[in-house]
């Protein structure tokens, strides 16, 4: 079955910054939505930390806002966003936050 990475983008909270309660929320919502798409979790990821940019002329650029990952087994593409459409990183609502979801393909090995 196909996997695809869903990538975090936007600016998240850091859980030091959280209170108690706020941060038992939101792993109470992360664990919902875990349960909830089961076994078609391959990889709940990991967040990311700080990040650099290499550029192919060798400059430095600027690191595009990514804050994870997590990998999913779905059938196809729609499937993915099927699952991905109540995640917690998108609760908010305002715009701030999305999940770029791309299809892992097979290394060509010759």
């Amino acid at each position: 079955m196909p996997q695809y990475i869903i990538v975090y983008k936007g600016e998240a909270t850091d859980m030091a910054d959280m209170s108690q309660e706020d941060m038992m929320s939101v792993m109470q919502k992360w664990e919902e939505w875990m349960t909830g798409v089961g076994s078609a979790l391959a990889d709940i990821g990991a967040p990311f930390g700080p990040s650099s940019s290499l550029v192919d002329d060798g400059s430095d650029g600027t690191a595009a806002p990514l804050t994870g990952y997590s990998i999913l087994q779905a059938h196809d593409m729609d499937a993915a966003r099927e699952m991905s459409q109540s995640h917690p990183f998108l609760s908010d609502g305002n715009g701030d936050y999305a999940i770029d979801i791309y299809e892992l393909m097979p290394v060509p090995v010759g």
